[in-house]
């Protein structure tokens, strides 16, 4: 199973640099399988979105970091539309870790598959992501930044997805291509990894089922090694795409992987 992690973990890294996942979409799904078939207690099996969540949320500090400085070396990070949100986000990921742990595994869960659904119906309906409208260029001020940057944030810890899944569209409405889209996500997804990751270590350390070898509170820590180094390989391996996928096709195939891992998630 930790090969598995460890491929899922390559496969992470390149949706992070590619699509600015922070690969929660592939890292959630399948550590959630994992407990659930394992043979563990019932108390784990309760716990097991939990730590999907927060396993995911803290892998994606070394994802996002290693994503914002190759999309920084490249240039494709546009840091004046960065910088207002990354205050919001950290508000809003340590609200949505605190609220995504008072709930059931199940209600988290449903949970991720209504948002990436309305995501996908969102991004499709509405005008300005499948097709680039505007040049991206104002940043957002003090009062926008903050209703935006707290919501994603808040979304982004409680599924343990990274931000892509609300700040690509965010940035793709405003102007952006999807290459300075997505390269934005990486930075936006590290603060609220690290305000996240902080919540679900420190406030389930003394969880019955998170006390026990292995785990940091939810985070499953077998799991993040075969997660990071595996992602190390992912990015590794995306940098000589970054910015060369064409427009179009780049934002069809954001979609398309959105709708798997939808898929995904209900089947399991």
């Amino acid at each position: 199973m930790y090969l598995l992690l460890l491929a899922s973990g390559v496969i992470a890294g390149v949706t992070t640099l590619l699509f600015g996942f922070g690969g929660g979409f592939i890292v959630v799904p399948l550590v959630y399988a994992m407990l659930t078939a394992g043979a563990l207690g019932e108390a784990m099996q309760a716990d097991a979105m939990h730590v999907a969540v927060a396993t995911s949320t803290c892998a994606m500090i070394f994802a996002s970091l290693m994503g914002t400085l190759r999309h920084n070396r490249k240039g494709t990070i546009d840091w004046a539309q960065v910088r207002p949100l990354i205050i919001p986000i950290c508000i809003g990921a340590a609200a949505g870790a605190r609220v995504a742990m008072s709930l059931s595994g199940d209600w988290v869960r449903w949970v991720f598959v209504a948002y990436l659904g309305l995501t996908i119906l969102d991004s499709l309906a509405r005008p300005g992501f499948m097709a680039r409208q505007g040049d991206g260029k104002a940043p957002l001020g003090p009062l926008a930044a903050t209703l935006f940057g707290v919501p994603i944030g808040l979304v982004a810890a409680f599924l343990g997805v990274g931000g892509s899944v609300m700040t690509v569209p965010l940035m793709r409405r405003r102007g952006a291509s999807m290459t300075g889209a997505t390269a934005m996500a990486s930075p936006l997804s590290l603060p609220m990894s690290i305000a996240g990751t902080a919540i679900y270590v420190l406030l389930a350390w003394d969880h019955a089922s998170a006390a026990s070898l292995g785990y940091a509170g939810y985070v499953d820590l077998r799991a993040l090694l075969a997660l990071t180094v595996g992602s190390w390989g992912g990015i590794s391996l995306a940098s000589r795409f970054v910015g060369r996928i064409p427009d179009r096709v780049h934002t069809r195939v954001y979609l398309f992987l959105l709708a798997l891992v939808t898929l995904v998630m209900i089947l399991v």
